[in-house]
């Protein structure tokens, strides 16, 4: 049974085992959305994820004979690596099956914990049937990622850990895919705080759980960058715990997402995967839900792909003008391309890429356009830039 005394027991289970992450206010956020924001800092856990709590919690459980037989998992990266690195640590053999589809650096640290790797499926429903199929061929035990009563109390005991330190909390948020975590937090902090807020976080493109407790019929899309909680058929059990327990679901666009992402790793110098800033995510969308309120904030990852978080980056940086490409035209005659550069510079900005165009142009015979991509120091700078520019007799665009 999923209970409060399932988690407090899994406390102790978990009692020198997983860390107990920093969970401390963020200044600069909470000045930048109006609200006391605390965060949960979950990816720092040794595989760089809550799933540790959980997918612990349930081995320690397991009988000798079952311990012998050896457990098995279905996963896209964090619960593969949670059920892996603890069956290391713990001499269990582990057999993982991830969808296709799961990042590599999240293939290749849960085979580096000494798993076996199952590559299966273009989504969680197929692997998950493999998994199945392979676990009653060699009669291994069964580690769900979050239809589990032992993994969701695992789950919750980071909001024990949560509520012992700020028990004055108004809101406590945090992301929902299959609803593990989500469970075991609104199990753990109903039964310690009865009128605190319990908030869920979905990604848009995947609004299982959302439409199977709201009744709603929102599309399903194929990906996500916040593929953590990318599921399309969220657990039975935790269906139950949040239709009772939590107050609110929200969705996200892949756009807050990022923005989260970068905002975590620019203010707060940290990490975090998609499904891991879906929580920050929440509050960015919705700030007038959460105005003045204290509010706690689970980082539940931070396995992210790092071309992503590049992507993620220079995305980032276009937005807030920190990189723009413009276009400038200019007579060609010898020198201009010199000149223009002369003014960039004198404007303080830097040349990032040069980028000549005589025929593909719709300016006139013995004109010339340019791209420039800039590095500059913001919106306002660029437009600095701009305008010296035009100061030249020069015509300036720029390319959104």
């Amino acid at each position: 049974m999923l209970d409060f005394q399932a988690i407090l027991a899994a406390k102790d289970n978990l009692q020198g085992q997983v860390l107990r992450t920093p969970f401390v206010e963020s200044r600069t956020l909470s000045q930048i959305v109006g609200a006391q924001l605390f965060l949960k800092f979950e990816n720092l856990q040794f595989t760089a994820s809550f799933k540790e709590r959980g997918a612990c919690n349930k081995m320690v459980m397991l009988t000798a004979q079952e311990r012998a037989r050896g457990v098995i998992a279905m996963s896209a990266g964090n619960h593969a690596q949670g059920v892996a690195y603890h069956a290391q640590r713990l001499g269990i053999r582990a057999v993982i099956v991830m969808p296709t589809f799961a990042p590599s650096v999240k293939v290749e640290r849960t085979r580096g914990f000494g798993a076996q790797v199952v590559l299966h499926g273009d989504d969680l429903e197929q692997a998950s049937a493999r998994a199945f199929q392979i676990a009653q061929e060699q009669g291994l035990t069964f580690v769900h990622p979050y239809d589990d009563e032992a993994v969701a109390a695992g789950q919750g005991t980071l909001a024990l850990e949560m509520l012992e330190e700020e028990p004055d909390l108004d809101v406590l948020i945090t992301a929902v895919g299959g609803g593990g975590l989500l469970a075991g937090v609104a199990t753990a902090a109903r039964h310690l705080k009865p009128d605190l807020e319990i908030v869920g976080v979905q990604a848009s493109r995947f609004p299982a759980m959302v439409n199977a407790i709201q009744g709603t019929q929102h599309p399903q899309g194929l990906n996500t960058m916040a593929e953590g909680i990318a599921v399309a058929v969220p657990g039975q059990m935790t269906r139950v715990v949040l239709s009772q327990l939590v107050d609110r679901l929200l969705l996200v666009e892949e756009s807050d997402i990022e923005q989260a992402v970068l905002m975590l790793l620019e203010i707060e110098k940290t990490l975090v995967e998609g499904a891991g800033a879906a929580s920050l995510a929440a509050v960015l969308r919705h700030p007038e839900h959460w105005r003045d309120k204290k509010i706690g904030l689970v980082l539940s990852g931070g396995n992210i792909e790092p071309l992503l978080l590049a992507s993620i980056i220079e995305r980032g940086m276009v937005k807030t003008g920190r990189l723009a490409r413009i276009r400038v035209g200019s007579r060609d005659v010898p020198g201009a391309l010199a000149k223009i550069a002369t003014i960039v510079a004198g404007s303080g900005a830097n040349i990032e890429e040069v980028i000549h165009q005589r025929a593909f142009t719709a300016l006139t015979a013995q004109n010339v356009e340019i791209e420039l991509v800039l590095q500059t120091r913001g919106l306002a700078h660029l437009e600095t830039v701009i305008s010296d520019l035009k100061k030249s007799q020069m015509e300036v665009s720029v390319e959104k």
